[in-house]
């Protein structure tokens, strides 16, 4: 079963391996062999390495790529986290009892189509042209997904598990759904965690719209300015990279923490 499990894993990473070689290929041959397609419209890739190590060493528009990158995560972080410790409980509390679900879901009904851009302007005025209107922003995209994932997480919770637990003795709302709703609906929620993890990244760009001075947005809006390709490139790579290792972090969080999910799937 290892040996099987491990021949899977191997062949995962060499065709993954395969297909980003092809792209890179491909894109070397259209821009640098044929040269079909001009510089100012996609550079290739030799031009996002080179300005990959000159802005790590030395600063661009204030901050190495590092600065940037850290000023990022910072605010991606700052609103993803405040979800979770919002959206999930608020979500959960929405499913298991019927009265806050009664007071709480018109508002968030209201609330919920309005895009988190759209939020931009009021933020300004609510936290001014700081980091935390921005965190605001980043917030909205990745509470939204929390709280419905949660929510239907818990009101999908098989009801047989729920008599089976009354049967053992479990009789207190609040111990049925620490032991019984919460665990079953564990996967649900954090497929949520990773579509608000996913909201956030892709908020961020324009959250960094706020009168930034540092981060990846920012240094992409300069460089779209100074007519540099290669650097907006670049600072889309860094946030794909990203998201895409937090991702995979919280793939194998919930594979650890939901091992039945796994087997299932198999």
């Amino acid at each position: 079963m290892s040996l099987k499990k491990n021949s899977k894993v191997s062949r995962t990473v060499i065709l993954a391996a395969v297909s980003m070689i092809a792209v890179i290929g491909v894109w070397l041959f259209l821009t640098s062999v044929l040269r079909i397609i001009p510089p100012a419209f996609l550079p290739p890739p030799q031009n996002i390495v080179i300005d990959f190590l000159r802005i790590l060493e030395s600063p661009y528009v204030g901050h190495t790529l590092v600065g940037h990158t850290l000023v990022s995560l910072q605010i991606v972080l700052g609103g993803f986290f405040s979800a979770l410790l919002i959206g999930i409980p608020l979500g959960i509390l929405m499913g298991w009892f019927k009265r806050i679900e009664a007071v709480v879901d018109p508002l968030f009904q209201l609330l919920r189509p309005i895009p988190p851009l759209a939020w931009i302007p009021i933020s300004l005025l609510w936290f001014g042209i700081g980091v935390q209107s921005k965190i605001f922003v980043i917030w909205l995209s990745a509470f939204v997904p929390c709280v419905i994932n949660s929510y239907t997480g818990i009101r999908l919770t098989d009801p047989l598990l729920v008599k089976a637990a009354l049967g053992l003795g479990v009789k207190r709302q609040q111990d049925l759904l620490r032991e019984v709703a919460i665990p079953s609906a564990l996967p649900i929620i954090l497929g949520g965690v990773r579509i608000g993890l996913g909201s956030a990244w892709m908020t961020l760009v324009a959250a960094e719209l706020l009168a930034s001075d540092a981060g990846l947005g920012y240094m992409m809006q300069m460089a779209r300015r100074a007519l540099e390709p290669s650097v907006i490139i670049l600072g889309m790579l860094v946030i794909g990279i990203l998201g895409a290792l937090m991702a995979r972090g919280l793939r194998a969080l919930e594979n650890r923490v939901c091992p039945w999910v796994k087997e299932e799937e198999h």
